[in-house]
Order: C-alpha cells, then sequence, then structure tokens
C-alpha cells in the first residue's frame, strides 16, 4: 500500500472520529457552557494521548523543533472547536458541517501558496466549486430574501481556523515526530479554556461526566489519526477527503436529532460534493501520474 493511500485511509478513519465527536457535542451543549466542555475536552484529550503514548512506546516526547507553531496550532484548535459548538446550539448539524467544508477548498489553496504544492487548473475550479455550494447552504439574502442567521457565519470561522490547523498539521510533520504533535495538539488549547473556569463551571450530572471524557477521546484518537495521515499524504490530496463527512453528519443528524436537511443545504451539499471530486481526482500528463507530472 502506497503511503498516499495509507494517508487516504486514514483520513477516513478521522472523520468518523469527528463526526462523532460533533454529535455529541451538539447533544451536551445544550446542558454546560462551551468553555466548560471544551476544557474537558482538551484535558481529557491531552491526558488519555500521554497516557495512550506512555503505555505503547514508552516515552513522552514533548520537545518540539517549532513549539511556537505547535501552540498556536492548538489555539486554532480551540477556536474552531468553540465556534462548532456555539453554533450547534442554533442550527443543525449537517447545516454547520456543510458550512465548515468552505475550509478543504481553503486547504486546497493555502496549501498552493504555503506549502508550495502544484494545484491544477481543474482543482482551482474544484476550489471555485466548492465555495460556491458553502454560499448556496449559508443562505444569503439575495438568493432567499431572508436574513441570514448569524450562528451560520460562525462555522466560517471553524473552516477559517481548521484550514490554518490543517497546513501547520502538514507542516509539523516535516519537523516534529507524529508523537511530539500528538502531545501538544490539545496542550495549549487545554490551558487557554481552563483559565475561564473559575467564571463558567457547573458540576456535571453524574451521567454526564463520562459523556464528557468521551468527547476528549474521540477528539483525541480523530486528531492522532489525522497528523499521521498527513504524515503521509499532501495537503491537497487529503483536504477534499473531508467532503465525506457530509454525508456522515446528515445521517447522524437525521438519527439522532430528527433534523432532515433542507433543500437549500442538499443543493449547497451536491455543489460542495461535485468541487470536491474536481479537486480529488488524479492527474495525469502525458500518460504519468500525479506525483510523476509534478501535480498534487
Amino acid at each position: 500500500m502506497s503511503r498516499t493511500l495509507q494517508g487516504v485511509l486514514l483520513q477516513l478513519v478521522a472523520l468518523g472520529f469527528f463526526v462523532s465527536m460533533d454529535t455529541l457535542l451538539k447533544l451536551l451543549v445544550a446542558r454546560y457552557p462551551v468553555p466548560q466542555l471544551m476544557f474537558v475536552r482538551f484535558l481529557s484529550h491531552t491526558v488519555l494521548m500521554a497516557a495512550g503514548l506512555w503505555l505503547f512506546t514508552r516515552s513522552l516526547p514533548w520537545r518540539s523543533r517549532a513549539p511556537g507553531m505547535q501552540t498556536l496550532r492548538s489555539l486554532l484548535l480551540a477556536v474552531a472547536n468553540a465556534a462548532l459548538a456555539v453554533s450547534l446550539i442554533y442550527i443543525p448539524l449537517a447545516d454547520a458541517t456543510a458550512v465548515i467544508f468552505a475550509s478543504p477548498a481553503l486547504t486546497v489553496a493555502l496549501a498552493a501558496w504555503w506549502l508550495r504544492e502544484r494545484v491544477s487548473p481543474r482543482r482551482w475550479a474544484g476550489v471555485a466549486v466548492g465555495l460556491a455550494g458553502v454560499l448556496l447552504v449559508l443562505r444569503p439574502p439575495f438568493l432567499t430574501g431572508e436574513p441570514l442567521h448569524w450562528a451560520m457565519l460562525l462555522p466560517l470561522v471553524t473552516a477559517v481556523a481548521n484550514t490554518a490547523y490543517q497546513l501547520m498539521t502538514r507542516h509539523l510533520a516535516l519537523v516534529d515526530d507524529p508523537r511530539t504533535t500528538f502531545l501538544h495538539t490539545g496542550l495549549a488549547a487545554m490551558v487557554a479554556t481552563g483559565l475561564a473556569q473559575p467564571f463558567v463551571w457547573q458540576m456535571p450530572a453524574l451521567g454526564d461526566l463520562p459523556w464528557m471524557l468521551v468527547l476528549g477521546l474521540l477528539g483525541g484518537v480523530g486528531h492522532s489519526i489525522l497528523v499521521l495521515a498527513y504524515a503521509r499524504a499532501s495537503a491537497s490530496v487529503l483536504a477534499p477527503l473531508s467532503y465525506v463527512q457530509l454525508l456522515w453528519a446528515g445521517l447522524a443528524g437525521l438519527l439522532v436529532f430528527g433534523h432532515l436537511p433542507d433543500g437549500w443545504t442538499l443543493a449547497g451539499a451536491g455543489v460542495i460534493a461535485l468541487g470536491g471530486v474536481l479537486v480529488a481526482l488524479p492527474e495525469r500528463r502525458n500518460g504519468t501520474s500525479p506525483r510523476e507530472a509534478g501535480r498534487v
């Protein structure tokens, strides 16, 4: 199995963890403050990752060659999760997930600029189509004649933060041991959200505490798998695969919350998926593979 295929499979597994985490998060934000949920999520994430690494490798390689970037990456993850959590109080999971899918398009675009990954014209067209689909999901007033719900803008914050997070994940995969990045993923986010706890903490119900810990477990395992994926494949190859999460999020929203996506969400998701296909299809040039042709 090629390293690129390994990265693709790992990315798909990570997406399953993320949908499960988002579904559980939407259930919990109805009862607890967002900063509290974020703190417990990142605390359990960090503790579980450290315990798992020590159990399986007998080492905790905390020292990073790029500590500032590791810290910023962790804080961006906190911003992305917090914006999503607040949005889920007001809008369905499928709508929030669809808006977040500005992130793969932005990742492809910025990977070309920051990571110097070459992106073909067809993939640029896919980026444009994907962003048009996100616009449909947002239901802008000039299309619907109705005011835009402010909470629909929060997943855009998540998308921007996710874009920077994924690109930093790719860059750090070339700089640090993946175990170091595992350990740093939730560390700065845990410290930052911990500062808010004296002002927001509510004693969890006994039955809810295990689910809060599961929230951290799902996030920790999912993001650790994501690090492994980006260590094996380029950002512009992996980012479009995130569109699979649209299907899973819609299914989770229907089964758990009874939310049936409306016409705007379905149309936008379809356009987003089309853009994803345009970006994800392999390049061929003069009978060569994408890697041989210098494309990603």
